[in-house]
């Protein structure tokens, strides 16, 4: 399998590959074994590298670090079905990971999809998430409400619509080297949030057989399921972190999320985008680290 190997990378930690139910996850682990595990859940269209300016402060803070390449990415498995990349199954996969690290709980940190499957996992699953921290990816209710009532919403998740096509989509993506995924991340980020040597990392994830098509599956299989969750409200302490210059989701989302949490926090950043991990990876961990002592209050 190629992909994007940490070998590749400065990034500390070591690869492994994780069996975790019905699919094996390729992740990269750092970290004291003792430490706090801290799940980092990435999302579209990036893999584990989306932390890899996070992997160091975290781990010299003594947390022991997860970060997978979620179901479909990079060099983790890659079901063909549609159906496979249901948000259950996609949850189930988390659950499995602790699982397999041998944590009974984690605190879960998610970007965009990853922050869905991170909401998810505290919806259905509450006990194996210690702390919640989802940046720029909406509660699950709060995003589906808006999409019904808020047509500026609807307008700017237009591509969800597209990825609904058959081959078109992963046929677009592929042109003159990726230029779209590239152009998209590039026009909708801070200026230097990624460089070069960033996208020809996500350009060989990309390239693994299958891995678009399975990106894609994601956003297909939330479409046809109509999946909703079980439950609203949302019991472990919860950190809402958001960029308000995201170009996908409206920033009144971030309030509406964190109004279904019973111990929620809401940290909205004015000069931040979609992507404030890359933009503000310090500051991320500073606010991280504040919502992991939390879970330590009486």
């Amino acid at each position: 399998m190629n992909g994007l190997e940490l070998s590749e990378t400065d990034c500390p930690g070591t690869a492994t590959s994780l069996e975790v139910g019905e699919v094996t996850l390729h992740a990269v682990v750092a970290g004291p074994d003792d430490g706090e595990p801290v799940v980092l859940l990435h999302g579209f269209p990036e893999c584990w590298y989306a932390w890899h300016d996070l992997l160091g402060p975290l781990t010299a803070a003594g947390y022991r670090v997860i970060a997978p390449d979620q179901r479909g990415y990079n060099r983790s498995d890659k079901p063909r079905p549609v159906s496979a990349y249901r948000p259950d199954a996609l949850a189930r996969d988390i659950s499995g990971l602790l699982d397999a690290v041998g944590a009974a709980d984690a605190h879960v940190v998610g970007h965009d999809w990853g922050a869905l499957v991170a909401w998810w996992l505290a919806l259905h699953d509450p006990d194996r998430v210690r702390t919640l921290s989802a940046l720029n990816v909406p509660h699950p209710t709060a995003f589906r409400r808006a999409l019904v009532s808020d047509p500026r919403q609807l307008l700017r998740s237009w591509y969800a619509l597209f990825f609904q096509l058959p081959w078109l989509p992963e046929a677009a993506a592929r042109f003159d080297n990726w230029r779209i995924a590239v152009e998209s991340m590039a026009d909708t980020s801070r200026p230097g949030a990624f460089d070069t040597v960033d996208f020809d990392r996500y350009r060989r994830a990309w390239n693994v057989a299958g891995a678009y098509r399975s990106m894609v599956h994601w956003y297909r299989a939330v479409v046809r399921e109509n999946a909703r969750p079980r439950r609203d409200r949302v019991d472990p302490p919860t950190l809402v972190l958001w960029g308000a210059e995201d170009a996908f989701l409206r920033r009144s989302l971030a309030a509406k999320s964190s109004a279904y949490c019973d111990r929620g926090r809401l940290v909205l950043w004015e000069d931040a985008t979609h992507w404030l991990h890359h933009e503000h990876p310090g500051r991320v961990v500073d606010q991280l680290t504040r919502q992991f002592e939390i879970a330590d209050e009486p």
